[in-house]
């Protein structure tokens, strides 16, 4: 959640430290995750959560209709709520789904006092919410014209919450309590994978009603962890949901689930722990120090740790094998480069300008700084892992001074004289941030552009980029689901923010050819149009492409069944320790 992802970028870096019950080593509890943050929660409803902090926390007490499979790779989409795979119709418009019974949610005084067990009609009103204006949902792109009737109940109801309440989607309906019908107005390949997302999470209506649609810090869902406190500066504490749905942990799983041991419980009843710890650390050595002092069992390696953690082979260290700490290499689909806001009179209309910033970064610089070359150059608008994506793609931009210099007179400005400071905003506020922004400033500064970094709180950063008020910033994605369909929506003209095109762009042949696209299954005819598209967004440079990330991952030992992806952020029920 990412996978816009707004990735914090999700600034990738947040850990899990497992505690319990009694106490262990560290004098913390056994049965209870520690996961840092390097961040601050942006929001916990899951109608505009799109940052991978807040889904770190959101996919742990609400649910869906469809999860990843925890342990197969490639990703394969299984029931969750629902009981079972979808009836679709022969002409791919129409799906049956069939939910379980007797699945409680949350207790919450919306509810006075009762028990209120899960229907078709709260996915209803969930879908109605991503539709509904006044909710500003990040997730409205993904059925923008795809469900038969949603469109019309967008414009209809307005702003008018009694009209949101009374009136129906035409292509959505409950057939009976369990039964969910929904009609789409043509095929919609990546229907399942939409129903795996926080997006559709379902929501009774009467929470609505009682919140007035204002959900930003309440969590009643499904899942088997509740909300006890948020202290939205500093920490937030979730704990087992007793009445929790019978669950089980995955039977099966691929070569390397079972060449790491990860089937020990397999068929076992979860979740495992009592609870999840969120604290906000958002300095990396701060982190560092207390996975080193057994406080956090799980980070992702710090840029300025890496040489004392990794050896020259690539292995892990000895000192840290001693310790009885793993290492797990992972590659991820989440990937970033430098964006532009296409509607600023400066930057945005200033095709020259755009490719002078392109020729004066030195990303592989950038790479080898902030990533210790983990980090693989991009050298297309696509990751690698999604159908279509080209190994020999190139980019038509490299760092080159002289080039750049042209550049920038070309576009009226030599040697930078007359050019205004141009404004870079940062998504955080911690060292690598800084250093980060500080970077981009000093290689523009040579050719003689000057910067002014403004520096922000993540949520202060999403906030500017859904308003417009963004100029020039580091942006990333992590995906949702592995389609090129997925990362092109997010220069699509009809997904300007508050979806998730935070650029702006704007290209008639790019959303004519992404109308077609998103519909079609992979083949020979939707690689011809990533291929047609991709020249498009090189042409007019929207996007500088910086790298794709990789992870390298420290766990202790007492730390069991762990296995990293960027899709799976439900991934804390299944998770136990040793301890317990």
């Amino acid at each position: 959640m990412k996978s816009l992802i707004i990735v914090s970028l999700f600034s990738l870096t947040f850990i899990f430290s497992l505690t319990s019950c009694r106490k262990n080593q560290t004098g913390t509890k056994i049965g209870y995750v520690n996961v840092p943050l390097s961040s601050e929660i942006s929001t916990l409803d899951p109608a505009n959560s799109y940052d991978t902090i807040s889904a770190s926390v959101i996919y742990q007490g609400y649910e869906q209709l469809y999860e990843y499979h925890y342990l197969k790779r490639p990703y394969s989409i299984q029931p969750l709520l629902a009981s079972e795979m979808p009836s679709i119709s022969k002409d791919k418009k129409t799906y049956t789904i069939k939910i379980k019974k007797n699945i409680q949610f949350h207790d919450d005084p919306a509810f006075n006092g009762t028990v209120r067990l899960l229907t078709a009609h709260d996915f209803i009103t969930q879908l109605k919410r991503l539709a509904y204006i006044p909710t500003k949902s990040n997730g409205w792109w993904l059925f923008d014209g795809r469900i038969e009737g949603i469109n019309h109940f967008r414009k209809s109801v307005g702003k008018d919450f009694d009209k949101f309440k009374s009136q129906s989607i035409s292509g959505v309906k409950a057939i009976d309590n369990h039964t969910l019908e929904i009609k789409l107005t043509k095929p919609y390949p990546q229907m399942l994978f939409t129903l795996a997302m926080s997006f559709t999470s379902p929501m009774p209506m009467e929470v609505v009603e009682k919140y007035k649609n204002l959900l930003h810090d309440k969590m009643i869902g499904t899942g088997p962890f509740k909300l006890l406190k948020w202290n939205k500066d500093s920490s937030l504490k979730l704990v087992k949901f007793k009445h929790y749905h019978e669950n089980h942990y995955p039977r099966q799983g691929d070569r390397q689930a079972n060449s790491l041991g990860l089937l020990k419980d397999a068929g076992k009843k979860i979740p495992f722990l009592e609870g999840v710890n969120y604290t906000i650390i958002k300095e990396s050595q701060t982190r560092w120090l207390n996975f080193r002092s057994k406080k956090i069992d799980f980070l992702v390696i710090p840029k300025d740790n890496y040489a004392s953690a990794i050896n020259p082979s690539g292995d892990l260290s000895t000192e840290l094998t001693k310790d009885n700490i793993h290492l797990q290499i992972f590659p991820t689909l989440t990937y970033w480069w430098l964006s532009f806001n296409m509607t600023d009179q400066l930057l945005g209309k200033n095709l020259n300008l755009r490719k002078a910033i392109a020729h004066a970064v030195n990303v592989e610089k950038y790479i080898k700084f902030f990533t210790n070359n983990i980090g693989q150059k991009a050298n297309s608008i696509y990751p690698p892992g999604i159908p279509g994506y080209d190994p020999s793609a190139q980019l038509p931009y490299s760092y080159d001074l002289d080039l750049a210099k042209k550049f920038l007179a070309d576009a009226g400005y030599p040697g930078g004289k007359g050019l205004p400071v141009l404004n870079y905003d940062v998504r955080g506020t911690n060292a690598t941030n800084r250093q980060q922004a500080d970077f981009i400033k000093t290689e523009l500064g040579k050719i003689g552009i000057q910067v002014k970094v403004s520096l922000n709180t993540f949520s202060h950063f999403l906030e500017k980029m859904r308003n417009g008020k963004l100029q020039f910033w580091q942006d990333g994605w992590a995906m949702d689901y592995p389609d090129a369909e997925n990362s092109l929506q997010l220069l699509a003209t009809k997904n300007h923010s508050p979806g998730p095109n935070a650029t702006f762009y704007t290209n008639k042949n790019f959303d004519k050819f992404f109308a077609e696209l998103k519909v079609l299954k992979d083949g020979k005819r939707k690689k011809d149009l990533m291929k047609k598209m991709e020249q498009i967004i090189h042409d007019e440079l929207p996007w500088i492409m910086q790298y794709y990330a990789r992870n390298y991952i420290l766990y202790h030992n007492h730390l069991k069944n762990y296995r990293h992806s960027d899709l799976i952020y439900n991934n804390i029920k299944y998770l136990r320790t040793s301890y317990q």
